[in-house]
């Protein structure tokens, strides 16, 4: 269901601007009311790359009045397959240069505010004062959790977008939303005990036409933030799988850790409920998996992507990607313990998470496969 509109609207548009931006008054549902608040906005946005790119010339072209671009680095060559803000003059010049001019190309009256930085923890604060949203298309976890970490203190909604090779996931933080919602945040989908650093685009490669659907869907999510049309991705990660063509949106929920920490936190005390399947999933070693399945008869669920599986596996693996379990947990109706496998460990706890939701004894292959070939 839709959420309240963040932003309160400008009392009128120029003449000017309400012809550049006629289209979108012409929507049913948006209206120059939803204009008028895209004109009051202010979003800042991480990164001016690959997400940054087509985040900055959606949200530029689309009226918001102020965006900060947060940006440290120069354009290089290679940057120019992918960040689409970028110009091959541009090469050795600042990406928040960029953002500078496509906001004044696109939209006069968009006030770009270029912050050649990068951001930490100890300028976050001063980074993001003022914003009303954030979206986060940095290229570190490191930084990733200084952003998180800084839109929960302050209660923004944070926009969240990762792309690596040929997939995606989109997603909307947020830990103080509207009431009736329920707060989801970076940990509940990538748990700091278990994050470790992704392969970069160097090392694994980036396919460069992903990463503007992937900016672009960032984008909408701020839009309809900010107007409070439609139903943002609170709750909920899309996942993009370019290869097959397929986009799925699957649930996500505080962890059971944290559900209870804030039911502790905002309730009175109650009697403990127990629950052999509420704790996190246990995480295995390779051999403790070995003896799991010899002792215990378990049974072994990949959770990767088909064409993930094609490279090898674990012999006598269940195949079911992430999306399909989220999509219905129950077709996993097992009897025995499961362990949860798949690259490097962060979508099997989400898998396991589900099936423990459901009774089933699921526990996690720790580090994923990479840590053990």
């Amino acid at each position: 269901m839709p959420l309240p509109p963040l932003v309160s609207p400008v009392d009128a548009l120029s003449d000017a601007e309400r012809t550049r931006t006629h289209r979108h008054a012409a929507l049913r549902g948006f209206g120059e009311l939803a204009q008028r608040r895209l004109a009051a906005a202010h979003v800042a946005i991480v990164g001016a790359g690959g997400l940054g790119s087509p985040a900055v010339l959606a949200l530029c072209a689309g009226g918001v009045g102020t965006i900060t671009v947060i940006d440290d680095d120069d354009v290089d060559v290679a940057n120019l397959q992918r960040q689409v803000l970028h110009r091959h003059r541009d090469i050795g010049a600042p990406k928040v240069d960029s953002a500078v001019r496509a906001g004044a190309d696109l939209s006069p009256e968009t006030r770009v505010d270029a912050r050649r930085e990068r951001l930490d923890a100890t300028n976050a604060a001063h980074l993001l004062a003022g914003a009303d949203l954030v979206l986060d298309g940095s290229d570190t976890f490191a930084t990733r959790t200084i952003v998180a970490a800084e839109c929960e203190r302050r209660g923004l909604p944070l926009v969240w977008g990762v792309v690596q090779e040929f997939h995606a996931q989109v997603t909307v933080f947020w830990s103080a939303p509207p009431a009736g919602r329920e707060a989801v945040v970076l940990a509940d989908l990538h748990p700091p005990e278990l994050v470790g650093e992704a392969p970069s685009c160097t090392e694994v490669g980036v396919l460069g036409a992903l990463t503007l659907q992937v900016g672009a869907i960032m984008a909408v999510e701020a839009l309809k933030l900010i107007t409070g049309v439609g139903e943002p991705l609170l709750g909920r990660v899309l996942l993009v799988d370019a290869l097959a063509g397929r986009s799925t949106d699957v649930p996500l929920h505080p962890t059971a850790e944290r559900r209870r920490g804030v039911v502790e936190a905002s309730e009175p005390a109650a009697p403990a409920v127990p629950d052999a399947y509420a704790a996190a999933p246990p995480q295995l070693t390779l051999a403790e998996m070995r003896t799991a399945i010899a002792d215990e008869g378990a049974v072994v669920l990949d959770v990767r992507e088909p064409h993930e599986t094609r490279g090898g596996g674990i012999d006598g693996a269940i195949l079911m990607p992430l999306g399909d379990l989220l999509a219905d947990p129950s077709a996993v109706a097992a009897t025995a313990p499961v362990v949860v496998v798949c690259a490097k460990g962060l979508r099997a706890r989400r898998a396991a998470e589900a099936l423990r939701e459901r009774g089933v004894d699921a526990r996690v292959l720790a580090g994923g496969l990479a840590a053990w070939t």
